[in-house]
């Protein structure tokens, strides 16, 4: 009895991914792309030739290009650590939502190998990158400006160097002038 509805239970998210691939007009090969797994695994999910995926990764993943919360898989365990979301992602997110666009068209704005990169910093599983140049890449898809973005990777800067070792109270001047350098070169790049 058991096994009769655990085949269910895999019918139903198998059914929920292949839906929303036909729905987006998404090819397998993107999706596979996005997520960051083979297509073959792709086809396999959606054929049911396998059992729907319990890793928590590939299922936060599947979730967030889906725009839907992973809870909607009864496959997915929730972690017993949450997920801490910063101020950064929340940001990214709500400017997303403001402009209108779904993950995935979002993640299609991007070259095929950055994409999981993408899920994974929605998701929570990555923060904003320190990178400038690729912060602002995400940050132009979604019509944020310079101006807007600065102060998010300026207290991802202030906490990696913190993490590493640096009181950031003693070395205050030090920051202080660090990050007027860093902001007079943000305002001269056009």
């Amino acid at each position: 009895m058991s096994t009769k509805s655990k085949a269910i239970v895999n019918l139903k998210s198998s059914e929920k991914v292949a839906n929303f691939l036909e729905s987006n007009h998404l090819h397998k090969k993107d999706f596979a792309e996005m997520i960051g797994v083979t297509l073959s695994y792709v086809y396999n999910l959606i054929d049911n030739t396998i059992p729907f995926s319990t890793r928590g990764i590939t299922l936060e993943r599947i979730a967030t290009v889906m725009d839907v919360e992973p809870e909607e898989f009864v496959e997915y365990k929730i972690p017993q650590e949450p997920i801490m979301i910063d101020e950064s992602i929340d940001f990214l997110r709500e400017k997303q939502k403001d402009k209108g666009i779904s993950t995935v068209q979002l993640l299609k704005s991007f070259p095929r190998k950055k994409r999981v990169e993408i899920v994974d910093i929605l998701r929570g599983a990555r923060p904003i990158p320190l990178d400038w140049k690729e912060l602002t890449l995400i940050a132009q898809v979604l019509d944020i400006t310079k101006e807007e973005i600065y102060p998010y990777w300026e207290e991802r800067a202030r906490r990696l160097l913190q993490t590493a070792g640096m009181n950031l109270q003693t070395n205050q001047g030090l920051i202080d002038s660090m990050f007027d350098c860093a902001r007079n070169y943000v305002d001269s790049v056009r």
